[in-house]
């Protein structure tokens, strides 16, 4: 199992590299997995430790998806370690809040060139061994993708799109044996959030409009993904998972004066 991990070095991407290692190592398979991160850090290294400590190979890489360069390299780098590609995980991603019209065109860019065309030209980089190997891509977008979120920036508009391109790189590889799926996280506890829930008062209010009454682990969102490219999910492709606890159905259940189950 030869897979490349991008924003692995800490959060989400952090958990589902050691967890596919892990579910590879049960079913027999020796896990050989690409951890990359925007630059060299204790986190990514720790990542890589976890692997190798577990009975797998890691590799860790550095580069800023943010240069057109980088993400060919990144999958140069992990063939030329690894002699082929089974998956990709695509999670890399930044944020900048905002207003949309407050938005600079420097900021903008930023955000697309980082959380899609970075996603983008690491699947054309991963195409052809992915073809050759009949794998699987999975590609973290958000919840905010999904719906609109005022105030976000160019994320929620870049997230969507990132969903989009999935979508429609499952069609495209389809012939080829390449499956293709999407996990939108919701509120999620990650390095990214955490000063957010370190604050009581605001992890108790999200997690009061959360069904599952919980914010969000990244292995919650690790296991998914860890789902989508396994055996297990040989026939789901195309599909965009959302992993919110219930939040983004839960909707109309904020509506004043409607029914709920516990009246």
């Amino acid at each position: 199992m030869r897979t490349l991990v991008s924003g692995a070095s800490s959060g989400i991407g952090a958990a589902t590299a050691v967890r596919l290692a892990e579910a590879a190592l049960a079913r027999g398979v020796h896990p050989m997995v690409a951890v990359c991160g925007h630059g060299s850090n204790d986190g990514q290294e720790d990542v890589a430790r976890a692997i190798q400590s577990l009975g797998g190979t890691a590799l860790w890489l550095t580069g800023d998806l943010g240069d057109p360069e980088v993400p060919g390299q990144l999958v140069e780098a992990a063939i030329a370690e690894f002699g082929g590609l089974d998956g990709l995980v695509a999670n890399a991603g930044i944020t900048s809040p905002g207003s949309i019209c407050e938005v600079s065109l420097e900021d903008w860019d930023h955000m697309f060139s980082v959380n899609l065309r970075g996603a983008w030209l690491l699947a054309k980089a991963s195409y052809p061994h992915l073809k050759d190997s009949r794998g699987a891509a999975c590609f973290t977008s958000s919840m905010s993708g999904r719906l609109p979120h005022a105030g976000s920036g160019a994320y929620s508009p870049g997230k969507a799109a990132l969903t989009m391109l999935a979508r429609t790189l499952a069609l495209e590889w389809a012939p080829d044996g390449i499956r293709v799926n999407v996990v939108s996280p919701g509120m999620t506890r990650t390095s990214m959030t955490e000063k957010m829930y370190a604050d009581p008062q605001i992890k108790t209010e999200r997690e009061a409009i959360i069904p599952l009454s919980r914010i969000g682990e990244p292995m919650d969102i690790a296991n998914v993904i860890e789902f989508l490219m396994s055996p297990l999910s040989d026939y789901v492709t195309g599909q965009d998972i959302c992993v919110d606890g219930g939040f983004s159905s839960s909707i109309l259940s904020h509506i004043p004066g409607r029914p709920s189950s516990g009246s």
